[in-house]
This record gives structure tokens, C-alpha cells and sequence, in this order.
């Protein structure tokens, strides 16, 4: 005897099989899983017979074991705020205190808030003068 799994079940068995097909095929191409990993699709068919072994029932289960999504790392900054009550955002620059350019091209701080405009730097130059300047005399530390 020969069992064509397209039509048990009306179709239900290849139905279910396509199914986890389907769920493999989106975990292998998830570039949130490990793509050595392997995967597999279990395909169970289960007979319960009645007490004169006349009629067979017959559940059919497709189960898929899939990779596990990777884990994904963050650091934080912690502290404690003006009343001592803790507080932490999380380190968007990769270095405490360091601004970057975060993913739209804009300068951000250490925590992804976008700067909205530079420090302003005091402009007054002092006027030049044409002097001769004697090194030896300046402080040193």
C-alpha cells in the first residue's frame, strides 16, 4: 500500500507539511538567526485503532524546530539625577560623552538627542600686535 501524503486528509497532511515549509523558510532567511544552525520539520502520523483493529483513526502534526533568533546587546548609562533618584538612557554613541551622526546624518549626543545648534564660542580676538614674543618669559606649568 502506498500513502500519497498530497491527498490524506484531503490535502490536510501537504497543507500542514507547506506550512512549516514555509515558517523554515523565513527563519533561514532571517538575518537575526545564526544561518549555521539547523533546522528541521517533524512530520508525526499518530493511528488509534478501534477494539476490533477495523478502523484506524489517524492525527497527522507537523512541527518545525527552528534557530533561535540572536541576542541583542546595549549598553547604558546610569547615574543618579538632581534629587538621587537613579536614571539611565541608553549609550547611542558608543562612548560616554562623545556625540556622532546618528542614522538621518544629524549630530546627536551620547544618547541620541539631535543637536539642534553648535555652542557658541566667545568670537573676541585680541587685536594683533607686532611684537617680538620672548618665550622664556611665558609661565609654564
Amino acid at each position: 500500500m502506498n500513502i500519497d501524503l498530497n491527498s490524506l486528509a484531503e490535502g490536510a497532511v501537504a497543507e500542514k507539511l507547506d506550512a512549516e515549509f514555509q515558517n523554515v523558510l523565513k527563519n533561514m532567511v532571517d538575518p537575526n538567526t545564526d544561518p549555521t544552525k539547523a533546522r528541521s520539520i517533524t512530520l508525526t502520523l499518530t493511528f488509534k485503532g478501534n477494539k476490533n483493529r477495523e478502523l484506524w483513526e489517524c492525527a497527522v502534526k507537523a512541527v518545525s524546530k527552528l534557530a533561535p533568533s540572536k541576542d541583542v546587546d546595549s549598553t547604558f548609562i546610569v547615574g543618579r539625577g538632581e534629587n538621587g533618584a537613579v536614571i539611565g538612557r541608553e549609550l547611542s554613541s558608543g562612548v560616554p560623552g562623545q556625540m556622532y551622526i546618528d542614522r538621518e546624518g544629524d549630530v546627536a549626543t551620547d544618547v541620541g538627542e539631535k543637536v539642534t545648534a553648535e555652542e557658541e564660542q566667545p568670537t573676541s580676538v585680541a587685536p594683533t600686535e607686532r611684537a617680538v614674543v620672548d618665550f622664556r618669559k611665558q609661565k609654564t606649568n
